[in-house]
């Protein structure tokens, strides 16, 4: 068990109580999930937030979230046949194919890991 120390403000003791440290960014997804979860879950937002585990757990998702969208937009271009010939040869065709893959990705990441 952790000893419980005190700061003296004026005639009073106050709880020295300071939450751990984390140096991960939230990123673009974590902050995605926290307005979702502000939002559509409150309870579990301030349970989250007075246990001091919300940094943690949305710098965690956003983690899953990028490395799952990484895997996702290789398994789509290796089953659409993006390849360099294709940048090489159809500068624009590419660029519209990849935007287009990005943004299927991005939804199926909303859908499986944000908003569940």
């Amino acid at each position: 068990m952790q000893e419980l120390t005190y700061i003296r403000c004026g005639d009073y003791y106050i709880p020295d109580i300071r939450l751990a440290e984390e140096n991960r960014p939230v990123g673009r997804w974590g902050r995605i999930h926290r307005d979702y979860i502000k939002e559509h879950n409150p309870i579990r937002f301030n349970d989250l937030c007075l246990n001091g585990k919300l940094w943690t757990y949305l710098a965690d998702l956003n983690e899953q979230a990028q490395k799952r969208l990484e895997v996702i937009i290789g398994q789509m271009k290796a089953a659409e046949g993006v390849t360099e010939e294709m940048k090489a040869a159809d500068q624009m065709a590419w660029v519209r194919t990849m935007n287009n893959i990005r943004n299927r990705a991005e939804e199926i990441i909303k859908n499986e890991l944000l908003y569940s």
